[in-house]
């Protein structure tokens, strides 16, 4: 009885203890993740690649997009910027609407996510200022808490997920 509940109370034991520093100190994770960030830059022709290969001009009206293992800080969504500065440039060049997006930051529910909800407004204006109110009122962003070892959406509702840092937790 005792070895049946063990991985169970193991993922519990794990899904506490393992977070990043949350915050805007200079210990927290969004004060120390520059290799994190050079990384993404370097990954965007791969990011590119991966969202264009299905179809340049079969984006759905609205792109569900999620990002397993989300940091706490700005690269979360410096990230969520280039999937959707990628799909924008792409929709210009076909002469189509660019989509709205409907973005889901997902970690371990002990990750920081009032940091990231609180750069949000400024997250707004940065669209609102380089692309215009309409792209502004295009994008919703929302926080799913949990691990991704279950299921934390339907079948077939994400378009395109991306995970970088946190991949390596899945084998």
């Amino acid at each position: 009885m005792e070895s049946a509940s063990f991985p169970h109370r193991l993922e519990i034991e794990v899904n506490q203890i393992l977070s990043m520093n949350g915050g805007n100190g200079e210990i927290s994770y969004a004060k120390n993740s520059l290799i994190q960030k050079w990384v993404m830059l370097k990954a965007k022709p791969i990011l590119e690649e991966s969202i264009l290969r299905p179809s340049l001009s079969s984006f759905p009206e609205c792109v569900k997009l999620a990002d397993f293992g989300c940091s706490s800080g700005p690269n979360t969504l410096l990230l969520v910027w280039e999937i959707m500065d990628i799909i924008h440039a792409t929709c210009q060049r076909v002469n189509r609407k660019a989509p709205m997006f409907q973005v889901f930051l997902n970690d371990l529910p002990g990750n920081d996510f009032n940091t990231i909800f609180r750069s949000l407004p400024s997250f707004y204006e940065k669209l609102k200022k380089e692309r215009g109110s309409e792209f502004e009122r295009a994008c919703f962003i929302a926080g799913m808490p949990g691990t991704f070892y279950g299921r934390l959406f339907p079948y077939c509702f994400l378009h395109f997920v991306y995970s970088s840092f946190s991949l390596h937790w899945r084998s």
